[in-house]
């Protein structure tokens, strides 16, 4: 488990008396010598923050702290508008947190809160800081009369960071660099850290990772320890009596073009009406073992982080990209979902193992397009690929109508891809289309992970699951509202809200020009899937059962799937497992849907900075867009070809504007602008460093 300051206040909110430090190192089960040092460390961090008080011998919570049990934990998310809300670790609904207190904070901090009532409306007043989410980050030094500062970036709410002049003398002013933070804001008390690294005047593709990895505390490097470890697994491929020999099948694997891992391998047989289907999962489980160096780095990292031209992955390189990829001609030990489909989708047999397999190809998803499309040069290199691919095309149909059937819902959003030069500079932003072949190996991977789900359920192991509960009533509503205002003849749910009631919305929309927003705006009513060892359901599939089994390479949650299922077919569960397991799982499944958000954000975040980065050369062009946001202040518009979102100034449209806040829209003397309006815009002005786009108005559409 990761012993954090925010774990430790929870440890001993529930505690009448000081607490002895081995108690604590009890409770989270650390027994190591590193362990103690860091629950020290943070026990210290805690007292200086005067939180924490030593007492008798032992460790409290500070009076005032343990007293308030109204008190909230969340965690802070900033507005651009210099704004933010804490989201309430108890589920309930987020409160609003004024600018004056978000000066203090940073994104993602992790506070102690009460719930205070001003003009009528419920927010935020922060009582205490538990964590601090930034530690170092990149920005531009600056100087400021006889003072030097570096000034953050791409961070919401603005933050400079006094550093000493001495010190800052020995860089270059207006470069970027990395600064470690010593000391945080806080009222009369300014900001101060130390530069530790330059990284000179070009915001380039390395400069783009090292700020979002240092924003949000990513691993830019694996630990000796683990490379270590890597470096002495055996690269030899043994076929033994408890795996099954499958590398004479014609297996292959379909990926993008710049995967440089393989997870997955699939094969696929006709028997009458129904599809023999394999799904090959590399078995990085039988190489990463329960508490190892990898496998604690592992859990920490939670997944491997995509960032533009470099991936910060979850495993070692050696494991990674050799010895667990699935790469052609070359034997790899996998775990196997086989299952025989029928006509309906319906999965009417199954066997879960492991196997040894030898992948026939590597394809690209356009590849494997052009052999279903019968493209002849395609069909000449792979000639054994032509009749699987045919079948998998088949079976893919059928899945994908059963899942719509039971009222799955496609959020299927566009997606872009940056274009570098052959220096790693962007040059261009273009559609990521998502075509057949991607919605094979989707379906293929969806039903393997149903398949896998539904045996551990049927057999009462403990497991962990991949949910996503239904929506709350009041969000829904909401987003009927906002259909409504768009033009929508839709209709209200009565009391329970099924996912075919959202698919049935958003195929409304489908074809129109404002179809992306509406999948969007449903997006943003569902909750977040997640991972739990409790089985709700996922809503959003429609499945009754869901899991993730199929990318143990880069998410942690996959491995510890695979390591039970390795237990249930071998009926290893002893009485203890079925005791303690739960709680063990609870901790990884809370760490994975952490680090999966973050994971989210990161990408997101370095995708949008290379994106400024190529607008900045178009400032002056006008753009086609949509308007994604209607606020007193003016107008959100996502610019389609680039999709990343400007803003348009209230003031500087053509007269007096009223702002209708329940309809989402501006209304002025001749014209109005509501929510999903098209319209033309000029880019105005591009800023990287606070990552805002000014946008004029040229027309409406």
């Amino acid at each position: 488990m990761e012993i954090t300051q925010a774990a430790i206040v929870d440890f001993l909110k529930n505690q009448k008396k000081p607490v002895y430090l081995k108690q604590i190192l009890k409770a989270f089960n650390l027994d190591k010598k590193e362990d103690k040092k860091l629950v020290r460390r943070l026990l210290r961090k805690l007292q200086k923050n005067k939180i924490v008080l030593y007492k008798n011998g032992g460790y409290i919570l500070k009076r005032e702290i343990q007293e308030k049990e109204n008190l909230i934990k969340g965690k802070v998310e900033a507005h651009e508008s210099g704004f933010g809300f804490l989201i309430r670790e108890d589920g309930e609904p987020d409160l609003f947190i004024p600018p004056i207190e978000m000066r203090y904070l940073f994104d993602g901090d992790i506070v102690l809160a009460e719930e205070k009532i001003y003009r009528g409306k419920k927010e935020a007043k922060i009582v205490k800081v538990l964590e601090r989410r930034v530690k170092t980050a990149v920005g531009k030094l600056k100087q400021e009369g006889n003072r030097y500062f570096v000034y953050l970036l791409d961070f919401v709410i603005p933050h400079k960071i006094y550093v000493d002049k001495k010190e800052a003398k020995k860089y270059e002013l207006d470069n970027y660099v990395v600064v470690e933070i010593l000391r945080y804001p806080e009222p009369k008390v300014e900001a101060k850290g130390r530069i530790i690294k330059d990284l000179g005047k070009v915001k380039n593709t390395q400069t783009v990772a090292e700020i979002v990895a240092r924003k949000y505390d990513l691993p830019l490097t694996h630990s000796p320890e683990a490379i270590k470890e890597a470096e002495k697994l055996p690269s030899v491929v043994k076929i033994t009596k408890n795996r099954k020999d499958l590398t004479k099948q014609i297996c292959f694997t379909i990926d993008p073009e710049s995967a440089r891992d393989h997870d997955d391998a699939v094969a696929i047989e006709k028997e009458g009406d129904k599809y023999r289907l394999y799904v090959h999962i590399a078995d990085v489980s039988h190489y990463v073992k329960e508490g190892s160096a990898i496998d604690k780095e592992a859990f920490q990292r939670g997944n491997t982080y995509y960032l533009p031209e470099r991936a910060l992955h979850m495993l070692p390189e050696r494991l990674a990209s050799q010895l667990c990829s699935l790469k052609p001609r070359e034997k790899r030990y996998a775990f196997t979902c086989e299952m025989l489909i029928d006509k309906k989708g319906n999965v009417v047999e199954y066997d879960i193992y492991e196997s040894v397999i030898e992948s026939k190809a590597k394809l690209t998803y356009d590849q494997a397009l052009g052999i279903i499309l019968g493209q002849p040069e395609l069909e000449k290199a792979f000639p054994y690929l032509v009749k699987p691919l045919k079948h998998m095309k088949e079976l893919a149909e059928i899945l994908m109508k059963a899942k719509e059937k039971r009222g799955s819902i496609d959020f299927d959003m566009p997606e872009s891809q940056i274009l570098f030069d052959q220096y790693g500079n962007p040059y261009d932003v273009v559609p990521y289309e998502r075509h057949l072949a991607h919605r094979i190996i989707e379906e293929f991977m969806i039903i393997a992970n149903e398949t896998v789900a539904k045996h551990m359920e049927k057999n009462g192991y403990p497991f962990i699951y991949r949910v996503h509960e239904k929506p709350k009533l009041e969000k829904v509503m909401a987003f009927v509202d906002l259909m409504a205002s768009l033009g929508y003849k839709v209709e209200y749910p009565k009391k329970d809200v099924d996912s075919k009631f959202i698919q049935k919305i958003i195929e409304m929309a489908v074809g129109t020009p404002e179809e992306s927003l509406v999948r969007f705006l449903a997006l943003r009513t569902m909750k977040q899937a997640r991972y739990s060892p409790e089985n709700i359901g996922h809503f959003g599939l429609a499945s009754e059962c869901y899991t993730h089994f199929t990318s143990p390479i880069r998410r942690y949650a996959d491995v510890w799937v695979h390591r039970l299922l390795k237990k249930a077919i071998k009926k290893k569960f002893t009485k203890k497992d079925m005791e303690e397991l739960p709680k063990k799982l609870d901790i990884i499944a809370k760490q994975c849907s952490e680090r999966e958000r973050v994971a989210d954000d990161a990408e997101r975040d370095a995708l949008d900075i290379l994106k400024l980065r190529i607008l900045k050369d178009k400032v002056g062009e006008n753009f086609e867009g949509i308007i994604t946001g209607v606020m007193a202040f003016g107008l959100f518009i996502e610019i389609e070809r680039y999709i990343i979102d400007g803003l348009v100034p209230i003031d500087s449209l053509p007269g007096k504007f009223k702002y209708d806040e329940k309809n989402h829209q501006l209304i002025g003397d001749k014209m109005k602008f509501r929510l999903g309006d098209k319209v033309l815009v000029e880019i105005v002005k591009v800023d990287e460093d606070t990552k805002r786009i000014d946008l004029k108005l040229v027309e409406k559409l």
